[in-house]
């Protein structure tokens, strides 16, 4: 049996932000106890020229709802990037998951040879929908995934491969 695009894009990104929720929590909970200002986990980088960690979730909220959204041939939903909390970072990745959960996989199911164009710094990027999602969303996604759980990590956050992957 083979793996679909809807199995192999939006289970997998709902449960990595899933995740990443939890995480969330963990570090709100973590700032309560330390008695660390939760603007400064908000805000914190692992190196001066990296983006900080607010950045990072929204960049798994638009990676994944992008994702969806254009294998299933529907507009990719608009968001501002004006989180500075934790309960702000929790509702944009609880809306995104709310978003991909809309969507079917008869939407996405067929989208392999679907014309995906990104506009990215000035110039186009054009992929099928197979390679979007293989070649691009996922290796992008995890990326911002595993940066956000970094800059906690750093941060004194005492979190493992368990919180990472979640529960089974």
């Amino acid at each position: 049996m083979s793996l679909s695009m809807y199995q192999a894009s939006i289970p997998v990104l709902i449960r990595m932000m899933s995740n990443l929720s939890v995480i969330l929590d963990k570090a709100a909970a973590y700032a309560e106890t330390k008695k660390i200002q939760p603007s400064v986990l908000v805000n914190a980088r692992l190196a001066p020229d990296m983006r900080p960690l607010s950045f990072q979730i929204q960049s798994v909220s638009d990676l994944a709802k992008g994702c969806g959204a254009r294998l299933a041939g529907v507009e990719v939903p608009s968001f501002p990037d004006t989180e500075t909390t934790f309960p702000e970072l929790q509702a944009r990745l609880a809306k995104t998951i709310t978003f991909l959960q809309s969507l079917t996989p008869a939407q996405i199911d067929g989208s392999e040879e679907r014309n995906i164009v990104l506009k990215m710094g000035g110039r186009e990027a054009q992929f099928t929908g197979q390679a979007y999602l293989i070649t691009f969303v996922l290796p992008n996604f995890y990326f911002h995934v595993t940066t956000a759980y970094a800059i906690l990590r750093h941060n004194g956050l005492e979190i493992g491969k368990a919180d990472f992957l979640g529960a089974r």
